[in-house]
């Protein structure tokens, strides 16, 4: 299981890239091996505000429909257009081409808040 040292993660099985004042986000590689094989990822759209742990989008598999919820809170400045002809992308490349959408955070400290990879490491191998 990838679990990429640069990155932020949250309880939840969500990741982050931190770029300046943007985040760029997706769900980890646990989380996709955990729901399966993904046939649709709803994005949130543009401009929507979203709220750190509360639901923002969600991700459809052959097993379950998943929340996924908003890692830091900010608003979305740019969504993968691309995951609606290949949801694939969530399995494939969950920490490339298969990320969600973009965050300009209100408050770059939430960061904070995140475990790294040492902490998410520890949450997932229990």
């Amino acid at each position: 299981m990838a679990i990429p040292e640069d990155l932020r993660y949250s309880s939840d099985h969500e990741w982050i890239a931190v770029q300046g004042s943007r985040v760029r986000m997706g769900i980890t590689d646990y989380a996709q091996d955990a729901l399966g094989d993904v046939v649709y990822v709803q994005v949130p759209a543009v401009g929507t505000v979203v709220v750190t742990g509360e639901t923002m989008s969600e991700v459809e598999s052959t097993k379950s429909v998943s929340d996924i919820y908003a890692p830091v809170t900010g608003t979305i400045v740019a969504v993968n257009d691309a995951l609606a002809d290949a949801p694939e992308s969530l399995n494939n490349d969950p920490y490339g081409n298969g990320w969600i959408c973009e965050i300009e955070m209100s408050d770059a400290n939430e960061i904070d808040a995140l475990l790294d990879a040492t902490g998410y490491r520890a949450l997932v191998e229990g």
